[in-house]
Order: C-alpha cells, then structure tokens, then sequence
C-alpha cells in the first residue's frame, strides 16, 4: 500500500499523472527513512531538515504537516502494509502540485509515503570487497541546492551506470574545483591515523542526516580529531580507511580505490556508536 496524501493505494496504482511537477521540472524533495519496531531512527533530524529544504524550495509548508502529524502517516503506512514487526525502509516524498511551467501555478504540495521491507534491525558492517572510483564525466555544483535531498539526480544515475558498467561498486562525484565531495549514495568520510575528515556543505555535500550524526559523536570523543573542509582525490589514496554514511545502511566501508586497499577497524568502532545513538534517537 502507499501512502498518498493520507489515502491508501494499492501498489503500482495510476494516481500521477503528466503533469506531475516532479516529473516535469525536479520539483521534489524526498527522506529515506529507517524505521525499526514503529521507531523511527533520528525522526526529529528528517524533519526538520525536510522542513528547511521545503522552505529554500519555496513550497508553502500544510498548517497540520506537524513532526507528530507525519510521525502517524509513517506508522500508519507500515501497518497498512503488516510491516510492523519488519524493519522497514520508509521513502517521504513532497512535491509542488500540478500547474504552470517553470513558474509554478501554485506552492501547495503532495505527499507519498512508500515502504520497503529491510534485512537488518540495526546498522551492520559489511565485510565484503567495495571498490570505488571517481565519476568525473560530471560535477555537482558548489552552493545550497546541491546540499538538498532532491529529486535532481541525473548525475547519480548516470554515475550509477557508469558504475556499473565498469564493475565497481559506488562512485565518488566531484564539485566544479574538482573536490571529492560524497559518493552516489551518501556522505564520505576519510580517516588518516586519528583525523577523521568530512567534506564541508558549502563544498557541495549533500546535508546528510548521518553525516551530521557522525560529526555529534566525533566532536565527544578524544581519540578522535574531526576536520571538516574539501578533500582532494590526492588524499583518497593516502587514506587509511574511506567510508560512506546515510540513513539506510549507517556505514559502509570502502575496501578498494585504485591500488590502494583500506582497512575498515574505525568504521566499525563508529559503527557501533552510530547504532547506540539510534535508538535513543
């Protein structure tokens, strides 16, 4: 079943149509949500991050789109679905309704909540080979827009293909001064001895909700140093471990970039960090 404006559809129901503004312009956002046990992990981050790219959107936001109101259409979905017990993949997508060209006839906006059951409850470490490369046949623009979880990803899907057709398992992108700024899926993140560095969001990062989660639980501890400024792809190979974050898989470990080979024993102790802080999220 999914959720359309609070009404329950059959799946691969025909409830859009051409003149659908996410379709047409982009004009889109979207949160990947965990959701474990009816707990919904760092609820109050998605929120409020999706309220502040509605905002920079300029969607006008619904007077009951409350954090307690989208809370229950979640919880709802999952149990129209008999999901409840399952940890479930929850996809919150707002667009700018149908009308005008690029000027939109109007700012109110539609909601779609879909699920998708997950294999694990908590966040767990892959030990598998994961090798990467740079996608350089594009970049991402440096500024605001690009920090948004938006529905402009033809550069994400292009790398996607890229990826997959050369046999790699992610790709990293590149801003116009040919920074490395994340990967296809989520924020990156090298560790060099006990620096552990991120890119910084006016490099043109995605404003990512484990990424900021990350950055809380590096800033308390000692044996850790967090730096947060533009990586260049010199440093990737210098790395001792690289690894990607986002709200579905938590961490994923880099093993492989070009000849250099990457251990993965500071993604784990975070790993395990990460975890205790979802569920007292």
């Amino acid at each position: 079943m999914v959720n359309f404006n609070g009404s329950f559809l059959e799946n691969n129901t025909q409830f859009l149509d051409q003149d659908n503004r996410g379709l047409r312009y982009g004009d889109s956002l979207f949160e990947s949500i965990r959701v474990v046990h009816d707990k919904i992990y760092f609820w109050e981050d998605h929120y409020l991050r999706l309220m502040a790219s509605m905002r920079i959107l300029r969607m006008e936001i619904p007077m009951n789109f409350t954090m307690e109101y989208l809370e229950a259409q979640i919880l709802e979905t999952i149990a129209a679905n008999n999901l409840q017990n399952n940890p479930v993949r929850i996809r919150l997508t707002v667009f700018r309704n149908s009308g005008g060209l690029y000027l939109p006839a109007t700012n109110d906006i539609s909601f779609i909540i879909e699920t998708k059951v997950l294999e694990a409850p908590f966040y767990t470490h892959a030990d598998t080979a994961y090798e990467v490369e740079l996608f350089k046949d594009h970049y991402v623009n440096e500024g605001m827009l690009s920090t948004l979880k938006s529905n402009n990803k033809v550069i994400h899907v292009l790398g996607s293909i890229y990826a997959s057709e050369n046999g790699y398992q992610n790709c990293l992108l590149l801003n116009n001064s040919k920074q490395v700024i994340e990967a296809l899926n989520g924020n990156l993140f090298l560790v060099k001895g006990t620096v552990i560095k991120t890119p910084h969001l006016k490099n043109g990062c995605l404003n990512g909700i484990i990424r900021k989660k990350l950055i809380a639980i590096l800033e308390k501890l000692e044996n850790y140093t967090l730096e947060i400024g533009p990586i260049s792809p010199f440093e990737l190979q210098k790395a001792d471990e690289l690894f990607i974050t986002n709200a579905i898989t938590g961490i994923q470990s880099i093993s492989k970039y070009r000849k250099k080979e990457f251990s993965n024993e500071v993604a784990k102790d975070l790993l395990g960090k990460l975890n205790a802080a979802a569920r007292l999220s």
